[in-house]
């Protein structure tokens, strides 16, 4: 009989760093997005500090981050630690199940027990070591056969995310805080969201997955029977000399799916999800308002600025983004939102943040892609 490995000497995180965050367009766009960029005025860009986050938790050496081919080198120079071999390049964007899938596929060839977790290149985290401990227990949980989930305490009703039904604790002794998961529920109104939010049995779904790649492979199968054969083909190649031919072959084909439907409500359904409440504070900084939110640093009073612009500000509040050296005088505006690049500017309000993406969905239809 051999010896049991401990859950977390299994375990190898995936940094999907896709999505180009048009809500924070004309900063984030296809060629630059939003993981690439600072945006806490920390000094570093998102996908640093994820990956700071990760690596004290199995290492640097188990770390995969898949991203679009036009980002190779962006990454590669952000990430010096990061090996080519722990580097998945996507041909164009098909969503999360084809990028989580076939990094759980590639690491499940070289690892047949290997336990993932996956956890977005854009996201902010302030209390790394809590963050850690929460990982730490959803790998105990995943180890016992389940899909994990970190739910985070809802601060607000908000419209803008999944929402995760907990129902009874899975009294483990090595993860006391883990539930089992009754559902997940789409985005909902804001009469919903009150709702959910008084019971006390909802959290945010933040996207973030933990299970045995088999598991979560099993899952796919079970819902997405040919994106799973697809997936499985690319991985069987993926590390010999027929990677590029079986990409270039089956890529462009594959089915856009997000991981929520493919994999997490429908395990949750066949009662094999679990939830880790998140003790950490979490933001997705979906828009400028969430950045000036965010901003400590570079306050000129109640502005908030990030970047290098000259400004000038007199009786004026909100976040002020700048990719230029212009200077930018503010005169008497309230919670206004002005992100200047060198062949673009936007301005708004914080209430009309969210509408940043619409404008972008406008941009494109136009044909203005030269400013995407």
């Amino acid at each position: 009989m051999g010896t049991q490995k401990d859950p977390i000497d299994r375990f190898f995180s995936i940094i999907p760093a896709g999505g180009i965050g048009s809500r924070l367009w004309p900063l984030s766009r296809a060629s630059a997005p939003k993981f690439l960029h600072d945006l806490t005025g920390s000094g570093q860009t998102l996908l640093q500090d994820t990956w700071d986050r990760l690596t004290p938790i199995a290492g640097r050496d188990r770390i995969l981050v898949v991203t679009g081919k036009v980002h190779k080198s962006a990454v590669l120079e952000q990430i010096e630690d990061l090996s080519t071999e722990n580097l998945v390049l996507e041909l164009s964007p098909k969503d999360s199940t084809a990028a989580i899938a076939l990094a759980a596929a590639i690491l499940m060839k070289r690892e047949p027990d290997v336990i993932i977790g996956s956890f977005a290149a854009d996201h902010v985290i302030n209390e790394d070591d809590l963050f850690r401990a929460t990982v730490r227990e959803a790998v105990e949980v995943a180890a016992t056969g389940k899909i994990v989930t970190i739910g985070i305490e809802p601060t607000e009703p908000s419209v803008g995310f999944g929402y995760i039904k907990s129902g009874e604790s899975l009294k483990l002794a090595s993860a006391p805080n883990a539930r089992n998961v009754v559902k997940f529920v789409e985005k909902p109104n804001i009469a919903k969201a009150r709702k959910y939010v008084e019971s006390g049995e909802y959290l945010w779904n933040a996207g973030m997955f933990i299970a045995p790649a088999s598991l979560l492979l099993e899952q796919v199968q079970k819902s997405e029977p040919e994106l799973h054969a697809a997936i499985m083909a690319m991985a069987d190649a993926w590390d010999t000399d027929d990677r590029k031919a079986s990409l270039e072959k089956i890529w462009p084909k594959l089915k856009k799916v997000a991981i929520d439907y493919s994999v997490a409500e429908p395990a949750a359904a066949a009662g094999l999800v679990a939830v880790v409440p998140a003790t950490f504070t979490w933001h997705d900084v979906g828009d400028f308002a969430a950045i000036a939110e965010l901003q400590s640093q570079g306050r000129r009073g109640n502005l908030a600025v990030l970047g290098n612009a000259k400004v000038l500000a007199d009786s004026s509040s909100g976040i002020l983004v700048s990719d230029t050296d212009r200077l930018i005088a503010l005169i008497g505006v309230e919670d206004i939102i002005v992100v200047d690049t060198p062949d673009a500017l936007l301005v708004t309000t914080k209430e009309h943040a969210q509408r940043v993406k619409s404008l972008v969905d406008a941009l494109k239809a136009t044909g203005h892609s030269d400013v995407l």
